[in-house]
């Protein structure tokens, strides 16, 4: 991830490197940046026949919390509400989803990278 003191691309070198790991890890990218009215998804993706809503997050440094820690309650409702759309959009309220987080924290070039499955879910 290329050391850049742009918030905006800071998060895309976090996304990219996140997506990257990722697919390293068999899954395939479907989406990024899917947004609708009440937010964005990060990274939509495909783990084997589950789509997979990814939340990217990067401290550079940890004094204050882990990069996972900042997904907070109304966040994950955002997500919840996105993949929601996502879902009636695409069709495919039949197919297994699930939530995920990867943080990345440290060196920009060389982050210690974390991948939290099922990190959160819908309440019914």
């Amino acid at each position: 991830m290329p050391s850049t003191n742009h918030p905006k691309s800071r998060g895309e070198d976090a996304e990219s490197l996140a997506c990257r790991f990722l697919e390293g890890r068999g899954l395939k990218l479907l989406t990024r940046n899917y947004r609708s009215r009440g937010g964005e998804i990060d990274l939509v993706m495909l783990d084997r026949d589950s789509l997979v809503f990814v939340e990217v997050r990067y401290r550079r440094q940890t004094r204050f919390g882990h990069a996972a820690e900042t997904v907070s309650w109304r966040k994950q409702q955002r997500i919840i509400h996105c993949a929601g759309c996502y879902l009636s959009r695409h069709r495919c309220w039949n197919r297994p989803a699930r939530f995920d987080v990867v943080s990345l924290e440290g060196d920009p070039a060389r982050p210690r990278i974390e991948w939290l499955r099922n990190a959160f879910g819908s309440k019914g």
